[in-house]
């Protein structure tokens, strides 16, 4: 439990770092996905959590 919530940590973290660092590009970036079809945000989703999942197999393993 305590390894997921240093990731959920690490989640916020970065986040808070686009957000509060850069906020032109976040806001940007939001428009980015607006404007992104939906199958191409679900691929780059499937993406995500297929290399998420490859990396904690990695360093866990």
């Amino acid at each position: 439990m305590s390894d997921f919530l240093a990731a959920i940590g690490l989640v916020l973290v970065v986040e808070g770092l686009v957000y509060g660092g850069f906020p032109g590009l976040a806001k940007r970036l939001a428009v980015e996905v607006l404007n992104t079809p939906e199958n191409i945000l679900r691929i780059g989703g499937l993406v995500s959590i297929a290399a998420g999942v490859g990396i904690v197999w990695l360093v866990r393993g």
